[in-house]
């Protein structure tokens, strides 16, 4: 077989993601012809689709060794640094590919998506600007390819708050192509849909009949049914808005399954490991910036209380995080289960190295206020990790009704696998079981650590409860903070990217009843 037939055979199999056999065949190529930069650029591609990102890394460089000139290397080596977080190198990588080949669109495109993880969003917003110029100016380019830059840059537009510019470019995006499903659920998500409102019922018009298309794939279909479901229930019609939210819902479990299973064992191991640990022993190396982690249940009022505390003059905004869960899996995890013998070892050490590893992150941010939020949710899992290793942090815990909070899991739609239970009513009530039991868990160890923020006492006693949360926090009182709807400083990554910034408001409240009839079994579940 000759060499260009190989590489073509290794470059299906990666496009099949069959990536053990690309490493194994690839590796069997190099033993024949050593140092081939491209074979090796392959190698490193089928470790970063395990996402194995430190062994992607060795293959990377030994390609840039034999040919320094390989952009797409070096581009994939970038990708690795940031799943990794080392977030300088990686930029410092893109912006160098960018130098030599100013047409590189992909790493416009990276080094964007880099710099709205750490809050640059002006910068990412002026890359998705150039690289959308750039793609204008070639006919050989197809749209989708745009397409794509488009909806990065109004998904980027609504996180900073600039509303007004997100819809522009989704309107201009529909100009291009009328059945791009991403940009109807991104309108409908900043759109309240009423009978009053002739638009609204126009754009609803439209997806109808963009929905009759048989040719749509199952991402679209998804994002279709999610964005139509919110339309029919802004218009109180909630029995077409069930149908779809289930249709969408169905879609999303039959494509990515379900993680509860993997979850409750991880809940069990976590009470199992700390029921005998005293987490009245704390690190004795007490972090240098003070951390308000916000944590609770998906869909809880987490985003809300952020932009609440964070409208705070003393307070860094950095929204939702990866980097308290990934410290503690490289550092107290061995073979995906927690290992005690290595928590009691990192705590006893002088050196905290869980809160200096987490702080490192923020060394690109551009921080000057010594207390910052991380708003992930499912941090709730870690609250004795977080006693231990952060023992000068404040634990906010958000708490709603369950039928209320169960509910709006079931209308969204999560990009993270780690969400694959909310794919399903029954898995979303189970885990909100097993949630519950977990947080009675950590309240029986470390009552005084932890607020409970209800959403109910949140939206109709705002001022009160505002100033008890600021209170638990030590912080002075801020007028901001009753403004949250004001606050752009803090961009929104997530599905509340929109109710978030409107003023506090009370009409979700025992929205379930709405559902009651159709979501009977999720809500019986519930403990």
């Amino acid at each position: 077989m000759d060499l260009r037939n190989k590489v073509r055979i290794l470059n299906n199999y990666l496009q099949t993601k069959n990536f053990n056999k690309v490493i194994e065949e690839g590796k069997k190529f190099l033993k024949k012809i050593p140092n081939n930069d491209y074979v090796l650029n392959l190698i490193g591609m089928a470790y970063q689709g395990k996402s194995q990102f430190k062994y992607s890394i060795q293959f990377f460089e030994e390609s840039l060794k034999f040919n320094p000139s390989n952009i797409a290397a070096m581009n994939n080596f970038a990708n690795s640094l940031k799943a990794l977080g080392n977030f300088e190198r990686a930029k410092k990588l893109y912006e160098h590919i960018i130098d030599k080949d100013p047409n590189y669109i992909r790493a416009y495109n990276n080094l964007a998506n880099l710099k709205t993880s750490y809050n640059d969003y002006n910068g990412a917003i002026e890359l998705y600007k150039i690289a959308i110029n750039i793609l204008n100016k070639d006919d050989k380019i197809p749209k989708s390819t745009t397409l794509d830059f488009m909806f990065s840059l109004a998904v980027a537009y609504q996180g900073f708050n600039k509303i007004k510019e997100s819809k522009e470019v989704i309107e201009e995006m529909l100009l291009i192509d009328s059945s791009h499903a991403g940009a109807h659920k991104l309108k409908s998500s900043m759109t309240k849909y009423s009978n009053d409102n002739p638009d609204s019922i126009d754009h609803l018009k439209k997806m109808e009949i963009l929905n009759e298309n048989e040719n749509l794939d199952h991402n679209k279909k998804t994002d279709l049914f999610f964005s139509l479901g919110k339309a029919y229930e802004d218009i109180k019609n909630f029995d077409k808005a069930y149908y779809y939210l289930n249709e969408a819902n169905k879609l999303r479990y039959e494509k990515y399954g379900s993680n509860l299973e993997n979850e409750k064992k991880l809940f069990k191991n976590i009470i199992k490991i700390f029921e005998k640990i005293n987490l009245k022993e704390c690190h004795s190396d007490v972090p240098s910036k003070k951390i308000i982690f916000i944590c609770g249940m998906p869909r809880s009022g987490t985003t809300l209380t952020e932009q609440i505390i964070s409208s705070h003059n003393d307070v860094y905004g950095a929204g939702e995080l990866v980097y308290l869960q990934r410290v503690i899996q490289n550092n107290l995890f061995n073979d995906s289960q927690f290992d005690k013998q290595k928590i009691s070892q990192t705590k006893d050490i002088s050196k905290n190295i869980i809160s200096s590893q987490y702080l490192e992150y923020f060394n690109i941010y551009n921080i000057n206020q010594n207390i910052i939020t991380d708003k992930a949710p499912q941090n709730f899992r870690w609250l004795g990790f977080i006693k231990i290793f952060f023992p000068n942090s404040k634990i906010l815990h958000c708490h709603r009704n369950p039928k209320d909070n169960c509910l709006s899991l079931f209308k969204n739609s999560f990009a993270s696998t780690m969400m694959n239970w909310s794919n399903n009513p029954r898995d979303i009530a189970n885990y909100y079981n097993i949630y519950e039991e977990l947080m009675t868990f950590w309240k029986s160890k470390i009552p005084e650590f932890i607020y409970d923020v209800e959403y109910e006492k949140l939206v109709t006693n705002k001022s009160d409860e505002i100033k008890r949360i600021l209170n638990f926090c030590e912080l002075p009182w801020d007028e901001k903070c009753l403004n949250h709807e004001k606050n752009s400083k803090t961009p929104i990554k997530t599905v509340s990217a929109t109710q978030a910034r409107e003023a506090i408001y009370t009409s979700s409240l025992n929205s379930n009843m709405n559902f009651d009839k159709h979501l009977s079994e999720m809500f019986s579940i519930l403990k």
